[in-house]
């Protein structure tokens, strides 16, 4: 080996390593998964699983929702208090959406969180690398 190849591979394992660790501290954000939808007397009960993966604790947060219908358009807008979310945890959250067949909910976005507070933790921070997904049929996007 040369000297310029010892150096090259040093180089390159380097920029592997501080890539690594930067990705390690990398701030998480929420995780918000739709996990079920269930017919109710009032309409739907939509079931959430969220997660806090910053490292301090969200004392309250809101999500404003829009529910899309089988058609692709504009069911309703929806904001939903998730209330609080300890750092490093999970809740389950649920919510009744009265007026919803959930057989007609085709995907869900998060448009926004007009509350998000906590100390040290900046209004954007909800919104900023939200994580979503679903357990149903119905999407959900961030």
């Amino acid at each position: 080996m040369t000297i310029r190849t010892l150096l090259l591979s040093s180089l390159l394992a380097a920029t592997a390593a501080s890539g690594a660790a930067a990705q390690e501290a990398a701030p998480k954000g929420l995780d918000i998964e739709l996990n079920a939808l269930a017919a109710s007397q009032k309409g739907c009960l939509f079931t959430f699983v969220a997660a806090n993966g910053f490292s301090q604790s969200v004392s309250k947060v809101s999500f404003e929702f829009v529910i899309f219908n089988d058609k692709g358009t504009v069911e309703r807008l929806a904001l939903l208090d998730f209330r609080d979310l300890p750092a490093g945890k999970s809740k389950v959250r649920q919510f009744d959406v009265p007026g919803i067949k959930c057989e007609g909910v085709k995907n869900l976005l998060i448009n926004d969180a007009p509350v998000c507070e906590g100390e040290g933790l900046d209004k954007a921070r909800c919104m900023d690398g939200i994580v979503t997904r679903s357990q149903v049929s119905a999407g959900l996007e961030g």
